[in-house]
């Protein structure tokens, strides 16, 4: 960290501004919103959100997964059941998940509780994915140690030799998950750390929004 002074990297924020009187009522459809021009702005990954679980002795993880979907019931994405982050949900279902969207100074924080995708969504979801990812899925026991990179390189031609592109079996321990939110917070950069914190929480069925000062 030689010649390195932290303290002077500081950006200002200008571009938008949020104003809880012009917001969505329903935080899905502000999501979808922000979501939609993520993706107009051509940021990249938009769908990248940092995930964090509780294990069983109350420590956090967290981790960056990818989102796959989303509704009025939750936000889809996909993993390894048996995984780290499986075995923490399995003991702890409350979560926590982040959209960071620097290009638009956005960020969009979502708690609530996972639970796993039935079976067969899982199937159809996996179906969709390229070959060699799906290769991958099959030969990773997701947090597993192995004996190296060699180990996984092998596994992988092995299982691309066994099975064709069409004919890769899901693994039994590798679904999705929904995250069905209470909670929602839309963060706007703005100047002098002056942010907009707009949060929406779940009040029975329906939802109250509120101003947050930064």
């Amino acid at each position: 960290m030689d010649n390195i002074d932290l303290k002077k990297i500081r950006q200002e924020y200008t571009q938008h501004s949020l104003d809880e009187t012009k917001v969505d009522r329903n935080p899905y459809k502000q999501f979808e919103c922000w979501f939609k021009e993520a993706i107009n702005s051509l940021v990249k990954e938009p769908n990248a959100m940092s995930l964090a679980t509780v294990d069983g002795s109350g420590k956090p993880h967290n981790r960056i997964v990818l989102l796959k979907g989303f509704d009025e019931d939750g936000f889809t994405f996909f993993t390894n059941h048996a995984s780290n982050k499986g075995d923490e949900i399995e003991a702890n279902p409350n979560v926590a998940a982040c959209f960071f969207w620097i290009e638009l100074e956005r960020q969009v924080r979502i708690e609530g509780t996972a639970h796993k995708l039935p079976k067969q969504e899982s199937e159809a979801y996996f179906k969709t994915r390229p070959y060699m990812s799906q290769i991958g899925a099959l030969a990773s026991n997701q947090s597993e140690v192995v004996p190296g990179r060699d180990f996984l390189d092998a596994k992988f031609k092995d299982l691309s030799e066994k099975y064709s592109e069409g004919e890769v079996p899901m693994p039994e321990t590798w679904g999705g998950y929904k995250v069905g939110p209470v909670y929602f917070e839309f963060w706007q950069g703005r100047r002098s750390r002056l942010h907009d914190r707009i949060v929406y929480s779940k009040e029975g069925s329906s939802w109250s929004v509120k101003r947050l000062s930064p």
